[in-house]
């Protein structure tokens, strides 16, 4: 067996059933394997959009998301894409093309030291040199990819460990074979051995799913959860993207969030968990409420700048820090209550240990409630504002009205995306992507292709800023060739905003932050997809629904609207 053809058995047994990719010799047999057994190849125009496609992948399904990437500058260029998985808690495994293993330090075409490049940004990296090993490798890299703490994953695999034997030795005498007489038969005999070692003692074998092990909380800790929350009187229950690693079980986790009736905060990929009009959920004033609360739950959600380093808890509330991550149980704040645990299931469990929650605690919610409803009508008096373009919260808001059941949010920019957030409310569980915590611009394409692949039957829409847009809107022509209905809406302002807006107040000065208000649905035309423009908010609805039925009919869309400038997010910037 050639080395494609072990990896793609090694996929399939573990349910893959995409590898993103973008071309090159290095790795044309991974594809042409996969492809044979069934797995759906999708080719990208960036290496980088092939990791975030991956990475999206392995959200939404709770399977490693896998991505193969030609040697050298092919690898170089997933650097951002690995980091922004790493810090996300992504089980993404990479494959990276490899020089051949003779040739290694030569002066190889593409050859560097992938593995001193890769190692610092993955959980394990290993670089493969005969093909009886290579089998038990992938499996490894899947199983450390899932366990524990979720992440990337690196497997180096040289050229000629994935082309037949054959044509690898034919490979090697034509690079191998100039020299004449002794050297030329030392070199020979040298290749021989060699090439006996890295193919031989080859055993068929099926392929195995090594258990990928999560830590569980204690019963000590969840009895003191349970007395605790017996007799708090104002809870607040934080969860974060950590509660949603085991995809498959979510429905469980809203039913125990349900149970507990704890007023419910939701960041990162937990968005939407529990729908768009849960009863206990809430969105803003999250500090305020943080701040007078006497128990605080944080269930895969780290004190780190979203919390203000742990500083808005009040310090007289019983904190429960639960993660899967032991040291990010105790990250800048030290909880009363330190849980090693998958968070999701430490929420199921102490579910079960309780009475439900719902209606003790009526003037709590009664306050968090009219501060939420406060909050919303704000934000509702902001967006009838007259700008000199499309109000960006009006245009929001507009999207929020059009928006199906089964839709999917790709969250990809600054000021307008994040403005967005404040208006816009995912409709079910994983159906909105972030980068996370490493606030990575250029994910869209990416985990649009993703995700459109994975969830056909829903509506993936890109929230874009146009400075974000330039990073992958190329990838409207994977949209084109593979079929991907995607919607892309661009907020339009000329300016990188949320730098911007504080800089210019600042230093006075808005160097490196003005744009081209560019014609972007013009470069979706170029790609083979369908552009609309707006500048007025009265064509917004008939445009929107207009792409709607685009994307039904098979088109990935691009519509550019022109937004104007508000200080609705004035001090928001994070350094």
């Amino acid at each position: 067996m050639d080395g494609g053809t072990i990896i793609a058995d090694v996929l399939v047994a573990h349910g893959v059933k995409f590898i993103f990719t973008l071309c090159g010799g290095h790795i044309s047999p991974i594809l042409v394997g996969a492809k044979r057994r069934g797995i759906r190849i999708v080719d990208v125009r960036h290496e980088a959009s092939a990791v975030f496609a991956a990475d999206a992948v392995a959200r939404l399904t709770g399977i490693p998301g896998v991505a193969a990437v030609t040697a050298g500058p092919g690898v170089t260029n997933t650097i951002t894409a690995v980091k922004n998985a790493q810090m996300a808690q992504s089980p993404v495994l990479v494959f990276g093309g490899a020089t051949p293993t003779l040739l290694k330090g030569r002066g190889s075409l593409q050859d560097i030291d992938q593995m001193a490049v890769v190692r610092p940004l993955v959980k394990y990296a290993a670089s493969v040199s005969r093909l009886r090993d290579l089998r038990g490798v992938v499996e490894k890299a899947l199983s450390v990819a899932r366990e524990g703490v979720p992440g990337p994953v690196f497997v180096e695999v040289p050229v000629d460990l994935l082309y037949d034997e054959a044509l690898v030795r034919d490979m090697y005498a034509k690079e191998l074979g100039g020299a004449k007489g002794f050297v030329g038969t030392a070199l020979q005999t040298y290749v021989g051995w060699h090439l006996g070692r890295q193919f031989g003692r080859v055993r068929e074998r099926e392929s195995v799913v090594l258990p990928a092990e999560a830590p569980n909380a204690s019963e000590d800790a969840l009895a003191q959860a349970a007395t605790r929350f017996a007799s708090c009187e104002r809870p607040v229950l934080v969860l974060g993207s950590q509660c949603m690693i085991e995809a498959e079980h979510v429905r469980a986790l809203v039913g125990a969030i349900e149970k507990l009736g704890m007023p419910t905060y939701l960041g990162g990929a937990s968005r939407g968990l529990l729908g768009a009009s849960s009863s206990i959920q809430f969105r803003h004033k999250r500090r305020e409420a943080l701040k007078r609360a006497d128990l605080v739950i944080l269930a895969g959600f780290p004190c780190d700048f979203r919390l203000g380093y742990g500083n808005v808890i009040s310090q007289s509330a019983y904190l429960v820090n639960v993660n899967r991550d032991a040291g990010d149980t105790k990250k800048n704040r030290r909880p009363s209550l330190a849980v090693h645990a998958d968070p999701a299931r430490f929420l199921r469990s102490l579910a079960d240990r309780i009475e439900p929650g719902a209606g003790r605690w009526g003037e709590w919610f009664e306050g968090l409630r009219e501060r939420e409803s406060t909050r919303d009508a704000d934000i509702g008096n902001q967006a009838l504002q007259e700008t000199e373009y499309i109000n960006p919260l009006r245009l929001c808001q507009h999207l929020e009205s059009v928006l199906p059941e089964d839709s999917l949010l790709v969250a990809d920019g600054g000021d307008f995306v994040a403005t967005a957030a404040y208006t816009i409310k995912p409709r079910g569980p994983l159906c909105w992507l972030d980068p996370g915590v490493f606030g990575t611009l250029g994910v869209g394409g990416g985990f649009a292709v993703g995700a459109a692949a994975a969830r056909p039957s829903a509506e993936t829409w890109i929230l874009y800023g146009d400075g974000s847009c330039g990073y992958s809107v190329a990838e409207f022509d994977t949209f084109v060739r593979h079929g991907l209905p995607v919607i892309a809406l661009v907020g339009t302002d000329g300016s990188w905003a949320q730098i911007a807006r504080e800089q210019v107040e600042m230093l006075e000065d808005d160097v490196g932050t003005v744009l081209r208000r560019t014609d972007y649905h013009r470069v979706a035309e170029g790609f083979g997809g369908v552009g609309f423009a707006i500048e007025r908010e009265s064509d917004v609805l008939d445009v929107l629904h207009a792409a709607q039925e685009a994307a039904r009919s098979g088109k990935p869309v691009l519509v550019n609207a022109q937004i104007g400038s508000t200080n609705f997010r004035k001090g928001s910037i994070s350094m």
